[in-house]
């Protein structure tokens, strides 16, 4: 379509239609209403710069709106009112990308550009590389799929190979096209991908309607952008103003009749950024810059940083690509990473701020974490007054008191904490923060051992390890009771309705459906999904218990040992240092957890209540494929190319077992993307085959 249309012009044809009160007589009407929509909407979500107000938008809207209910042969996929969205979507199917959506290598430094420059142009052959620069944009990643011009999907990055379709969630967006006319360059199917983000000014606004609504503010524009993807009333998704960068062509089809072309095939990634632009997306057109040699690329890198804080929007670092998109195609990608492209994450934000208070907060497993409470800063899109300080010896080391002045950093810009104090700046009336000796919640006693930084409550009773036994155990790992949520249990154990974890299968659902916001339909639904929870697999029920130190891999190593989960009371320490993984501590814990009369009755409890007990053997398949009985295995980092879920269960349906760590029990260990401790531990043992993710998928393809 055509977007770069004058402003004077378009002004007076929009005045023709709302001053004249011009009808909609006829399909060629539509069409063209239809279009001057477009156009504004391009006008005023793209370029920033409306020409008209919302009122009048509105008013040629409702216009179109009342033609097209009236002549539904008037309606094209890419009408504005097609962007509407019901409030019955009850789900997301899932979908594959056509190409994967892989994660990028990282840098943090010009020598890591400059080595990477280096492996580029050894690949290449080259003397000095073009490369093209834009900002690395912190929001939720989004595929987008054009058929014929036309928007047929949208999805989210998922696991990289599959996303869930969030295409009327999408439609929302308003700058993202509804149909873009890519027949001209003589393209037939276009996969794009993008950042959908909420800009500061938007997310301040939206938080702000939020506490006027009574209801508390989101984290940040990141988690508020992602968030708002997944919301099941597309409506709503329209009324966060989201906004989508598009940056990458990541595969496209021909024409079969390339005659039909009346422009080129972008033959370079800046070239195709200008080719979204002229088609009405926001791609980084104006933010990008082409460079000759990685001096150009560092150079650019530091000049955006120093005005990151300046912009609209969150970005937390630049990507570096090759320009050329053949170079691109030569120099290919590994299992998780393309070669031709490299992020340049900034610094770690940082700020000063006040600690005026210490929570002492107490967890499922009786540790007491010390909270610090700050005054509220500012930090990298989050505003931050709470930040963990983990232990005794944490605030020990870094010499913490009250009233201290901090200096505090997002690392990675994603997780808080307190770099150091600021001893310069006390006045005297700082106070050493006291570890409590007893617990903040029943007053026990507290507990630590001599090789633990930790102190703990070994109240079993304790009310706060009660509350958060119970999140845990429901929660989506355990046993996934769908709509429980740690909000549920807390309003359930303050209103009197829970107590422990048998209650949750005898609560008085007539009782509930007094409380505000739990009407007939959401009743059925906690009904459904505590029955259902009943028959999950024996290792979520292990996992959901909160054992210390069992955790899902560990819970599935116990699971595999018996018929009957109460035969583990039976195990002594020596024989569960039989089983692969279980080292002395986690012994000790499970013993010691077996051997307390209170959760030997709980479980009782639960079987009598119906849940499952009982290790359900899974059959070897066809042809003795029982092949990787005795072997181990152990994945770690992102997986480009299965769910880790999916990967651990089929080698366990073939007889092989998961580790929760590396160890001389190892066997394998298979290696994703941004591998860290675990990859350099199994280095050092020699019995540890480690595979990457291709070479595991070819052993599971062997006979």
């Amino acid at each position: 379509m055509a977007l770069q249309i004058d402003d004077g012009e378009l002004l007076t044809t929009t005045r023709g239609w709302i001053d004249a009160d011009r009808p909609v007589n006829s399909l060629e009407d539509a069409l063209a209403l239809q279009q001057l929509l477009r156009q504004h909407e391009h006008k005023y979500y793209v370029l920033n710069q409306p020409i008209i107000s919302d009122w009048e938008y509105d008013m040629l809207y409702k216009k179109l709106e009342k033609a097209e209910a009236l002549n539904p042969q008037f309606v094209r996929a890419n009408s504005p009112t097609q962007r509407v969205g019901s409030s019955l979507n009850q789900g997301f199917e899932t979908v594959s990308h056509i190409v994967p959506m892989l994660s990028l290598d990282n840098s943090y430094s010009a020598a890591d550009l400059t080595d990477w420059d280096r492996k580029v142009r050894d690949m290449s052959k080259l003397a000095e590389v073009e490369y093209c620069i834009e900002p690395k944009f912190d929001g939720a990643s989004l595929s987008l799929l054009y058929d014929t011009d036309l928007l047929v999907r949208s999805a989210t990055r998922g696991d990289g190979v599959q996303g869930d379709d969030i295409t009327a969630n999408s439609k929302q967006i308003r700058n993202i096209p509804l149909s873009a006319n890519f027949s001209q360059f003589g393209l037939q199917q276009v996969e794009i991908r993008g950042e959908v983000m909420m800009t500061k000014a938007a997310f301040a606004d939206y938080n702000s309607s939020l506490a006027r609504e009574g209801t508390g503010p989101l984290a940040n524009p990141r988690n508020a952008a992602a968030g708002s993807l997944r919301l099941k009333d597309p409506r709503e998704v329209g009324r966060r103003k989201l906004e989508a960068f598009l940056y990458h062509v990541s595969w496209f089809s021909k024409l079969e009749n390339p005659a039909l072309a009346t422009r080129p095939t972008p033959t370079t990634h800046a070239q195709m950024l200008q080719m979204m632009w002229d088609l009405g997306f926001k791609s980084p057109m104006h933010e990008m810059k082409v460079v000759q040699g990685i001096q150009g690329v560092i150079d650019y890198c530091n000049a955006y940083e120093a005005i990151r804080d300046e912009l609209p929007y969150e970005i937390d670092g630049m990507v570096v690509k090759v320009n050329n998109l053949d170079l691109q195609e030569r120099l290919g990608m590994t299992t998780h990473h393309p070669r031709w492209a490299m992020a340049y994450k900034f610094k770690a934000r940082q700020a000063t701020t006040k600690l005026i208070g210490v929570d002492f907060q107490v967890g499922r497993t009786g540790a007491v974490t010390p909270v610090a409470k700050l005054e509220p800063v500012y930090l990298g899109g989050v505003t931050v007054s709470s930040i963990s300080m983990h232990n005794a010896d944490y605030i020990s080391e870094k010499d913490l008191r009250l009233g201290d002045t901090v200096l505090v950093e997002r690392a990675g810009d994603v997780i808080p904490q307190i770099v150091k104090s600021l001893p310069q700046f006390r006045q005297g009336h700082e106070q050493i923060i006291v570890y409590p000796k007893c617990c903040p919640a029943c007053q026990s006693t507290l507990f630590k051992e001599a090789d633990e930084a930790v102190w703990r409550c070994i109240n079993i009773e304790c009310p706060a390890q009660v509350v958060e036994k119970m999140i845990h155990f429901v929660s989506k790992d355990a046993l996934d009771i769908k709509s429980f949520g740690e909000q549920q249990v807390r309003k359930f154990y303050q209103d009197d309705l829970l107590k422990d974890i048998p209650g949750i299968y005898t609560l008085d659902f007539e009782r509930i459906g007094t409380l505000d916001g739990f009407g007939s339909k959401s009743i059925d639904n906690l009904k459904q999904a505590i029955a259902a929870s009943k028959q999950q697999p024996l290792h979520r029920l292990i996992y959901g218990l909160g054992i210390r130190h069992v955790g899902e891999s560990m819970a599935k190593a116990l699971a595999q040992q018996v018929n009957h989960l109460l035969d583990i009371e039976q195990f002594n320490t020596e024989q569960l240092l039989e089983i692969p993984d279980v080292g002395p501590k986690v012994a000790a814990s499970i013993v010691q957890f077996f051997k307390n009369p209170q959760n030997i009755e709980m479980l009782r409890q639960l079987e009598d209540l119906g849940l499952n007990m009982v290790q359900q053997k899974q059959a070897a398949t066809a042809m003795g494929e029982a092949r990787f009985s005795g072997l181990s295995f152990l994945f770690t980092g992102t997986l480009s190319r299965l769910k880790r879920s999916e990967a651990e269960a089929q080698v366990e349906k073939l007889g092989g077992s998961i580790l929760g760590g590396v160890s001389s029990k190892l066997h394998y260990l298979v290696v994703g993307a941004d591998a860290g401790s675990k990859l350099e531990k199994a280095k050092k043992i020699p019995a540890i085959t480690i595979l990457s993710e291709d070479d595991f998928v070819s052993l599971m393809q062997q006979e």
